[in-house]
C-alpha cells in the first residue's frame, strides 16, 4: 500500500489524460453521430449507403485494431496528403489518434441512438409548432431538440458507459493515462495486482458519478416533458 500511495500523484495525471481523454472523444462521436443520423435520416441513397458502410465497417473491425490504423496508417496517409501540398509531415500524438479513434467507433452508435430518438417524437408536435407559426431554428430548438434529448439521453449514457471503458486500450500506443501508467508503475513496484486494483477503482468511480449525473439529467428532461402535456 505504501508503493500505491507513492504514485498516487502519478496516477492521479494519468486518471486526468483518461477522463480527457473520454471527454474529447464523446465531443467528436456526438457530432460524427448528429451527422450521420442527419444522413441516414434526410441525405438521400448516397447519405444512407454512407453511413451504412460507416456502422458496418466500425461493427467489423475491433476497437484495438481501429486504433492502430489511425495512429500508424492515419498519420502515414495524412502526411503524404500534406507532402502534396508542400507542408511538413507532422506526428499525431497518441491523445488525438485515441480521440480519432474513439470518436470515429462511438459515433456509430450514437448515429443509430440520434436516429431512433428522432423517430419517437411525434409528428403532431412538430405539426403544432409550426401551425404556431415556428419555422427553422425556433422549431427545432423549442421543440425538437428538448424531445430528442429526452428520447437519446438514456442511449446516449449507455454509449458514454461503454466509451469510458474503451479508452484503456489506447494505452497501447503509448499513451500516458491511467492504465499506461499503473501498467509501468506495477512492474516497476512489482505489485501490479495492487496498481491494477486501484485502476479499476478508478473506473467503478468514473461509471458510478456518470451514472448519477446522467439519472439527474433524465429526471430533469422526463419531469419538463411531464410538465409540457
Amino acid at each position: 500500500m505504501d508503493k500505491l500511495i507513492e504514485y498516487t500523484p502519478l496516477l492521479a495525471r494519468g486518471a486526468l489524460v483518461t477522463v480527457a481523454l473520454a471527454l474529447a472523444s464523446l465531443a467528436l462521436a456526438t457530432l460524427m453521430g448528429g451527422l450521420a443520423a442527419a444522413a441516414r435520416i434526410g441525405g438521400g441513397p448516397i447519405g444512407r449507403g454512407l453511413v451504412l458502410a460507416y456502422t458496418s465497417i466500425v461493427r467489423g473491425v475491433p476497437d484495438l485494431v481501429m486504433i492502430l490504423l489511425i495512429y500508424f496508417g492515419g498519420q502515414r496517409l495524412l502526411n503524404i496528403l500534406l507532402d502534396l501540398f508542400g507542408v511538413a509531415p507532422i506526428s499525431l500524438s497518441p491523445f488525438w489518434a485515441g480521440v480519432i479513434a474513439i470518436g470515429f467507433i462511438y459515433g456509430a452508435y450514437l448515429a443509430e441512438t440520434f436516429r431512433g430518438a428522432y423517430m419517437t417524437i411525434p409528428k403532431g408536435q412538430l405539426e403544432a409548432g409550426q401551425a404556431l407559426g415556428m419555422r427553422g431554428l425556433p422549431l427545432i430548438g423549442k421543440v425538437m431538440i428538448p424531445q430528442l434529448v429526452r428520447f437519446a439521453l438514456p442511449g446516449y449514457g449507455n454509449v458514454w458507459q461503454v466509451l469510458v471503458k474503451s479508452t484503456a486500450v489506447v494505452s497501447v500506443i503509448g499513451l500516458n493515462d491511467l492504465v499506461g501508467l499503473a501498467n509501468d508503475a506495477g512492474k516497476t513496484a512489482r505489485e501490479p495486482f495492487l496498481f491494477l486494483s486501484a485502476v479499476m477503482l478508478v473506473y467503478l468511480l468514473i461509471t458510478f458519478v456518470s451514472t448519477n449525473a446522467l439519472g439527474m439529467m433524465e429526471r430533469r428532461f422526463a419531469l419538463k416533458g411531464h410538465h409540457a402535456r
